[in-house]
Formats: structure tokens, sequence, C-alpha cells
């Protein structure tokens, strides 16, 4: 079996594009910032204080199930930091894809709001914050992956995601 393509997920302000390049760094793998799979429409939106729908969404996960097809096709691992807030989100990631694997980072709300309020320049305002933890959906016990507490140090959170990814890799 190839390397798994680890797509890391949460909310805003849990730091998956750290963690991502970090664990990508370490194990040699491609990133891919998920923000950057975007429509300048949907950054707009986000940018103006409005959330993103379904229907919005729908091409950036679509793009990105893309580049996870692309990773899996060259026989190679990636890490990709994507919100995948939602089960059928996580679903379309993985539809056809066997290796994908999820780290869903968590933090506390506090920790999350002084986080987004100490990157002003990002698009994601913290006002989002609220309608992104509403739409959080826990990875289920069939959802291949696991949940990993972002609230300490990005070293420490990358240490638990790259434990996650050391099962899929010895397959």
């Amino acid at each position: 079996m190839h390397p798994p393509v680890l797509v890391v997920a949460g909310v805003a302000g849990t730091g998956k594009t750290s963690v991502g390049l970090l664990v990508a760094s370490d194990l040699g793998w491609p990133f891919a910032d998920g923000d950057s799979f975007h429509t300048s429409a949907s950054v707009a939106k986000m940018r103006s204080g409005t959330p993103l729908t379904d229907a919005d969404r729908q091409p950036w996960l679509q793009a990105i199930a893309a580049w996870i097809g692309e990773r899996e096709a060259a026989g190679g691992g990636g890490v990709v930091a994507c919100s995948a807030l939602k089960r059928a989100y996580r679903d379309l990631l993985r539809a056809g894809h066997p290796t994908v694997r999820f780290a869903f980072l968590t933090a506390p709300p506090a920790v999350l709001d002084r986080r987004l309020r100490d990157r002003p320049q990002h698009f994601m305002p913290a006002s989002l914050l609220a309608s992104q933890m509403t739409d959080a959906e826990r990875l289920g016990p069939d959802e291949p992956g696991g949940g990993v507490d972002a609230s300490g140090a990005i070293e420490q959170t990358a240490a638990t995601v790259r434990a996650l990814v050391a099962p899929a890799q010895a397959t």
C-alpha cells in the first residue's frame, strides 16, 4: 500500500497549516494549504464575514480531492490542511481515495479566538469561528485517523499527528 495522504482538519485557529507544514517537512512529503484551493468568490465572502454554504464549499472540496488523487496516483504521501468540518465533506475527500487519514485538531474556544485575533491579515475573520464551531463534526469511529488536542505547542501537536500516520505507513 502507498503512504497515506493526511488531511489535517479542524476549525480556524487550530493550527492546521502550521502543523501540516511541520508534519510534511518531517516526513518529506508535499504539503498543500487548503486555503489556496478556495475560489476568489469564496475568499471574498469569508473576508466580508459571511460563512460559506455547502454549495460554496463544493468546488473547493473537489479541488482538494483531486490533489489527493494526484498524490495517490504518484504513489507518494502528502499532507493537506483543510477544515473538513462535516462528515459529508470528509466523505467527499476520501471517496475513491483509500490512503486518506484525518487528524482532526481541536482546541478550547478561547485559545482559538486568541489565535485568530493574532492573525488579522488572514481572510478568515475571528467573527466566523462560531459558525465553524457549529458546523464541526468530530470524526466518527469508522473514519480513518483521530482527534488531536492542538491547544499546546505546534511541535507537540505535530508529534501526535505523526503518531496517527505511523500505523498507516507500516501497512
